[in-house]
């Protein structure tokens, strides 16, 4: 055994912080991006939010990008830049999430402002608020009667009497220790007499679940129809009451890409609408010029680090573009006559298309909606496996799911499709799928199985 130096050369691939950047840029919905970048706007002074609105907007998508990559491909120019203005930010009015910070009032606050317009005796109000406390957010008490009345030390009765005035409360339902109890309160508040959908909701719940219709007849003395119309009743009820409560109300998809058809070609526009175009402050240029060198490393550190950002979102654009434009030529039926129209697809095919690993189809496609002349689409839509079809192609997992819903909206409420009618109906179409997967499909879709759907 010996001690000794030696020189060896290896190849290897590293993840260099600049590219980790890149790589989790591009998986970046626009929302995403836009507060991201409004955290690098607070963390790097040497970015700045170009106010100049429609840049490039007479030119081609792909022309502009190109112009901007070339531009901020060395950061010298910035160094050796003049012009441009003197550092001071304007004001801008730019917030992505303005709306979505509006959330409604809590389900205790709700409850607690009823109770202070019931009149009632102090002590009754002091045992309603301490329930009020323990009901959960879907709107169900948490704890018993006894074990408030222990911990209070007031009688059962006058918690009964409490949780009697809170169970009249809005929303219909609210204090309720269990689903029956819930469902025949809000039966109870109503008041439309229907005595037989409050007997099934306290006492026959299991078998609706089954679907046990002409039993629960049979030992009620009705009709199946009179419980099925009891069901259906029991249905319109909301078994979680709370859940409208203490939530930030809804907000729609904001598509990262818009296909529109003109003169019959595909146009793509990349939404960029909520994230800002950034530029190099020409201050921190001259700065790094003028400066004594430690004060020049600093700055030439956060030129560097503000050029790659803004190479990056650049890049970004850039492939979201390539990916949809091949999405569009591979899934041109889907552009042209609709979703029933869609092909199996893998991002591999997109990939080699392009020229690109996989990897970077997967992450160009996360998290993106893209809105076409059919409707707004999750861009991981179009990638689907295939069902092998009767004449040899292949048919699209999503259009078979959408034939299978169809056909069961269509299907008459008396004799419902079974699942092997299903596989033998798709099979006259040229769709060979087994009743088993028709099962799956029908499952993955929260379709009941036939006898369920059954109308008498």
């Amino acid at each position: 055994m010996d001690f000794g130096l030696k020189i060896e050369l290896q190849h290897k691939l590293v993840m260099t912080p600049q590219l980790r950047q890149a790589i989790a840029i591009l998986q970046l919905s626009s929302l995403e991006l836009a507060s991201m970048i409004e955290q690098e706007l607070l963390e790097n002074p040497v970015l700045e939010i170009d106010d100049v609105k429609g840049a490039g907007a007479e030119e081609a998508p792909m022309e502009y990008i190109d112009r901007q990559l070339a531009k901020y491909t060395e950061w010298a120019e910035y160094l050796a830049s003049e012009n441009g203005r003197d550092g001071q930010q304007a004001d801008n009015d730019f917030s992505p999430y303005e709306s979505m910070a509006d959330n409604t009032i809590s389900l205790q606050d709700h409850l607690e402002l009823q109770m202070d317009l019931v009149s009632v005796e102090s002590t009754v109000r002091a045992v309603g608020l301490f329930l009020i406390g323990c009901i959960d957010d879907n709107g169900y008490l948490r704890t018993s009667v006894s074990e408030a009345a222990q911990v209070l030390g007031v009688p059962e009765s006058t918690v009964e009497q409490a949780l009697g005035i809170i169970q009249t409360f809005d929303p219909e339902g609210v204090g309720a220790r269990d689903l029956k109890e819930c469902l025949v309160i809000q039966i109870r508040q109503r008041d439309l007499g229907n005595n037989l959908a409050k007997i099934v909701a306290s006492e026959y719940l299991n078998e609706v679940a089954k679907g046990h219709y002409k039993a629960i007849a049979e030992k009620l003395g009705c009709k199946p129809h009179d419980i099925q119309l009891a069901v259906d009743y029991i249905r319109t009820l909301n078994p979680k009451p709370g859940q409208a409560f203490g939530k930030a109300k809804s907000n729609y998809i904001v598509p990262d890409i818009t296909v529109e058809r003109t003169n019959g070609q595909y146009i793509i526009l990349v939404n960029d609408s909520l994230v800002p175009r950034l530029t190099i402050s020409p201050y921190y240029c001259r700065l790094a010029r003028e400066s004594d060198n430690e004060t020049k490393r600093f700055v030439e550190g956060k030129l560097n680090s503000a050029v790659w950002v803004v190479k990056s979102i650049e890049q970004r654009r850039q492939t979201l573009y390539n990916v949809t434009e091949a999405i569009i030529e591979l899934q041109h039926d889907f552009f042209d006559y609709g979703p029933r129209f869609i092909k199996p697809m893998v991002m591999k095919k997109v990939a080699d298309h392009l020229g690109i690993h996989e990897s970077t189809v997967s992450r160009a496609t996360a998290n993106k909606y893209v809105a076409t002349p059919h409707g707004v689409f999750s861009m991981r839509f179009f990638f689907s496996s295939g069902v092998a079809g009767v004449d040899g192609d292949d048919v699209a997992v999503a259009a078979v799911k959408r034939e299978i819903r169809q056909m069961i909206e269509n299907e008459s409420s008396q004799v419902p499709y079974s699942d092997q009618a299903i596989s033998d109906i798709l099979k006259q179409k040229g769709i060979n799928l087994s009743r088993r997967t028709v099962a799956k499909y029908r499952e993955e879709m929260s379709i009941a199985a036939s006898s369920k759907r059954r109308r008498y």
